[in-house]
């Protein structure tokens, strides 16, 4: 089995460690925790324990997550060295020097990689009947059978580009696989040079008849060269993959059109600069130099893998049917508050969220009969007047977004904030945006200089004793597919104070309004960051013994409030961080934080709710416990549009504590942070999150919750 022997992490800094003293010693490196974080995904792919499907699609997250490291933080720093800039980072590195750090970890990560697939997953998946075959082990019939594949669906859309005196080097497209073929003339005896696209229109895999072996797509083209060349001998051909920089960069002050803006910028972004290339272990020299050069690379910018290039192409094998080599399928249930008499339809959600709040727990409650039904009870509702939401992320064929086109039509008014410059997802919500407007739809394209990462739904309803207000704010994307796969929490609720709160949110980001004082929400930039001080503050006022902290987020690299979290540390008040993914505190570090406890919770469902938690948070006793959709990161607390609310609601306090509780007692997905370095917590009692909250939400629609409401 391939086992991470050394956990590794950012080099332990020598020196004495006094709270409140800038220095490197502070801090692990932001873009090297990233990669901590890919490490512990990568075991996952390593488990024995884990169903062999799965290993398979923990090698494909692994691809992805690294393909976008690339994309935007590699190519930053480059950015940055290009540029001249002499700027570190917090920790005390150069661009320069992070990047050399970089390389060195990802060949290490690569290498891990490649020995999970080549030994361990490959291998037990063909124990299993399936086949990750090559051209060269295939009989004469499975010849012919992609012969007649090629012919009829691969040659077709294939373009060979040559490179020579008459056709200058052709265009290398972001994340896209190539072969590199050298040809010689049999007349002229020239060598020539040309690249041949894998098509990514087509299966990363060409599926065999018998639907359990799986041919790579650039092998059964490699093997046709000679009907894309003819009269020409084929010399060599080698597979390459690039990565280019993908981040968007815009100068919003100056566009008139932010939509337009995103959309040119998107188009101009397929040029930008290489930043990585991926070759096979065969490369010859020559082929190898043409490719740096004409790439405008470096040879650190190089990277050999055994593995087949792209192996986020494991999703196609994961979706196989076989159940026996995937996790065992988790069926949402409806919460028990919005279940019918029958126990699958929801009620009237109104009804519901009037007699109290309500709170639900992706994926172990179900979007669709939570979330989704109370978007689309809101957009069929006669009374309901208006309907306002953010979207951030979305899936492809969105019902949220048709129920927002369908209140439209019926004359409701629908303002929905489309975030254009999310992430990898700029494309699709630039699509979803044109088509809102369409519909009738007020459409904002997101605020000059800032994301709107906010996660809040604000529905307005006609009711007997006047207009009321109902709201959903969560820490998930409205995104049915990933509410499937991603944990998440959210609030329905109608209480007063929060509709107004958000009312000013929504006037903010769709009007002129400044943002003014909130009554409840916790709102960024702006209130958000001094409040959490705040509150950090008030826990080291408490006193040890007292005072506690408990957050759980995805990722911590904000300088000032770790600073602010080695000041508790340091007081004596106990901290307890639940961080899935960047961690830049340097935990239990005497003179530091040595009573700071870091934790990662890493496995089947991707960890992405964020809880605050303040043993004194209302007043000396009395905690407080927040959710929403910040991490405690520069760009959440500073550069993004985020809104936190604290919970009142006794029951639903008690359901983020049992979160918490779980998460810190795991000892099967956890992982702790020594200082520097993740080590995988030694299963004692058995406790993994996941199951636990699966049986619990399980319980919990066999045998309601008492009402604990004070």
């Amino acid at each position: 089995m391939a086992t991470l022997d050394h956990p590794r992490g950012a080099p332990r800094v020598p020196g004495p460690h006094t709270p409140g003293a800038p220095g490197s010693d502070r801090y692990v490196n932001r873009e090297l925790s990233w990669l901590d974080f890919d490490e512990r995904v990568l075991h996952l792919a390593a488990d024995p324990d884990v169903p062999l499907l799965e290993r398979a699609k923990f090698l494909a997250i692994f691809t992805q997550n690294l393909d976008e490291f690339f994309q935007v933080r590699v190519a930053g720093l480059k950015d940055q060295l290009a540029a001249g800039l002499g700027a570190t980072a917090p920790d005390g590195l150069t661009a320069a020097e992070q990047l050399a750090a970089i390389r060195e970890r990802v060949i290490e990560l690569v290498a891990l990689q490649d020995r999970i697939f080549g030994d361990e997953v490959a291998p037990g998946l063909a124990e299993q009947g399936i086949h990750l075959s090559n051209w060269r082990d295939l009989d004469e019939d499975d010849r012919k059978y992609l012969v007649g594949v090629f012919e009829s669906d691969i040659f077709p859309v294939l373009t060979p580009l040559a490179f020579d005196p008459g056709h200058p080097f052709p265009y290398i497209s972001d994340l896209s696989l190539n072969l590199a073929v050298t040809v010689d003339d049999p007349d002229t005896r020239e060598r020539r040079f040309a690249r041949v696209k894998v098509p990514n229109l087509l299966p990363r895999f060409v599926v065999m008849p018998d639907g359990e072996r799986y041919v790579p797509l650039e092998q059964v083209i490699a093997e046709h060269l000679g009907a894309l060349f003819p009269g020409m001998e084929i010399v060599a051909h080698h597979p390459f993959r690039v990565t280019r920089n993908a981040d968007l960069t815009l100068e919003e002050d100056e566009a008139e059109d932010l939509l337009e803006a995103v959309e040119m910028e998107l188009r101009r972004r397929r040029f930008r600069r290489a930043v990585r290339l991926e070759i096979g272990p065969d490369m010859d020299a020559d082929t190898l130099a043409l490719l740096v050069r004409e790439l405008d690379l470096e040879p650190e910018d190089v990277f050999v893998s055994r593995s087949p290039l792209d192996l986020s192409g494991l999703w196609a094998v994961h979706e196989l049917r076989r159940p026996e080599l995937k996790d065992e399928v988790w069926s949402p249930v409806t919460p028990v508050p919005l279940a019918g008499p029958d126990g699958d339809e929801p009620v009237d959600l109104f009804a519901v969220i009037r007699r109290g709040d309500v709170l639900v727990h992706h994926p172990y409650d179900s979007f669709s009969s939570s979330v989704l039904a109370f978007i689309r009870q809101a957009a069929a509702d006669p009374r309901v007047l208006t309907i306002k939401q953010t979207l951030y992320r979305t899936s492809a064929d969105s019902p949220v977004v048709k129920a927002l086109i369908g209140a439209a039509e019926a004359g409701k008014q629908v303002a929905v904030l489309v975030e254009v410059k999310a992430r990898g997802d700029e494309l699709a919500n630039v699509a979803w945006a044109r088509t809102l407007e369409e519909s009738g739809v007020h459409v904002v394209y997101g605020l000059v200089g800032l994301k709107t990462h906010t996660k809040t739904c604000l529905v307005v309803r006609q009711e007997a004793d006047g207009l009321r207000r109902y709201c959903h704010i969560g820490t998930g994307n409205y995104n049915p597919r990933t509410a499937r796969l991603y944990e998440d929490l959210g609030v329905l609720t109608c209480d007063p104070a929060v509709g107004d709160d958000l009312s000013q949110l929504f006037n903010y980001l769709t009007g002129y309004a400044r943002q003014t004082r909130f009554e409840r929400l916790m709102v960024a930039p702006g209130p958000l960051r001094p409040r959490l001080e705040e509150l950090i503050d008030g826990e080291i006022a408490a006193g040890p013994g007292q005072g506690r902290i408990v957050m759980k987020m995805n990722a911590l690299a904000d300088a000032a409030m770790i600073d602010r979290l080695y000041a508790a540390s340091a007081a004596g008040i106990d901290v307890d961080l639940v961080v899935r993914g960047i961690c830049c505190l340097r935990a239990g570090v005497p003179g530091l934080s040595e009573n700071i406890r870091v934790r990662s919770i890493v496995g089947r469902y991707l960890e992405h709710s964020r809880i605050f938690y303040f043993a004194n948070g209302n007043g000396p006793g009395q905690p407080l416990y927040c959710i929403g959709s910040a991490d405690l990161m520069p760009r959440n607390l500073d550069r993004r549009v985020e809104a936190v609310l604290p919970v009142t609601d006794p029951a639903l306090q008690q359901r983020l504590q049992e979160v918490l509780d779980i998460n810190l007692a795991d000892d099967v997905l956890a992982w702790e942070l020594d200082d520097t370095v993740w080590r995988k917590v030694p299963t004692v009692a058995g406790v993994d999150t996941h199951a636990t909250l699966q049986g619990r939400a399980l319980d919990r629609a066999r045998r309601p919750e008492p009402d604990v409401r004070g």
